[in-house]
């Protein structure tokens, strides 16, 4: 069974329910500022999300959770009405004002390419 305590003992907040967005200065992918995931996370450590914003009409993702990382594939239709789709190795950081960022590396699975990115929790209002 797979656990979200860090390898240092302390455990990490589920991912359930919050919010994210990218915060990466240079967009190599569809993703992009507009966008915003919606997480969901089980106590077993899979997590799923519904993307959309942007270049990104609607994307769905689907993996697991390990302590502070995540390994899920990704994919999504964009606004003018291609597929694509990959696969994405995150590790959860908890920043000091206590939101969570995810330091991303993905690379395409439906076309070349890969890159890295930085989403960051949304502050709810």
């Amino acid at each position: 069974m797979m656990t979200n305590d860090t390898p240092q003992g302390g455990a990490l907040p589920s991912l359930e329910g919050r919010v994210f967005t990218d915060v990466t200065d240079d967009h190599a992918g569809d993703v992009g500022a507009d966008t915003r995931f919606e997480y969901h996370e089980e106590p077993d450590g899979v997590v799923w999300a519904r993307y959309a914003g942007g270049t990104v009409r609607l994307g769905h993702l689907v993996g697991t959770r390990h302590a502070d990382r995540l390994d899920f594939r990704y994919s999504h239709v964009t606004v003018d009405g291609t597929t694509a789709s990959g696969h994405c190795r995150s590790t959860i950081v908890q920043r000091d004002d206590g939101r969570l960022e995810f330091h991303e590396s993905w690379e395409w699975e439906s076309q070349p390419g890969r890159g890295t990115s930085v989403v960051r929790e949304v502050t709810r209002s």
